[in-house]
């Protein structure tokens, strides 16, 4: 294994970077309408490293809380992939800094400039950023990981 060192939010974090392990990919496809039948061969292996992650050195995992989020799939225990170098733009889903707390939402920016942190429930209020917040986005939501 190989070591890499991190920063995240001014700390340094020495980690391991594991060896791919590949996971084989069905030749078959599962239908979200009507079944098909199955295949009993496999495609080919895929990494999950290469499938869900552009820039490893900008990538970090984040397991969300509460339900502010249950309407975009995002429940809490999920595990958010995050991407730091992916520019970010409205309807986006992002991790938000706002002062020493940090939150899962959809940016938003309005008509007039404003900027709003959309939640996707109901029961939830947006956050208007202001300017005398200190407020950061740390990157975008790339891949939520849910277990059922």
């Amino acid at each position: 294994m190989k070591e890499i060192k991190i920063k995240v939010s001014g700390r340094a974090f020495l980690i391991e970077k594991p060896d791919s392990v590949l996971i084989p990919l069905a030749l078959a496809r599962a239908s979200c309408g009507f079944p098909s039948p199955a295949d009993d061969y496999i495609e080919s292996v895929i990494d999950l490293n290469q499938e869900l992650i552009r820039h490893p050195f900008a990538t970090f995992l984040v397991r969300a809380t509460g339900d502010s989020m249950i309407d975009a799939g995002i429940q809490h225990e999920t595990v958010l992939i995050v991407d730091r170098a992916i520019e970010t733009k409205p309807g986006d889903i992002v991790i938000a800094r706002i002062g020493d707390e940090m939150c899962v939402k959809e940016l938003f920016i309005d008509d007039a400039g404003r900027v709003l942190l959309l939640p996707k429930n109901e029961n939830y209020k947006p956050i208007e950023i202001t300017e005398d917040m200190d407020f950061e986005i740390w990157g975008k939501v790339v891949c939520s990981i849910n277990k059922h």
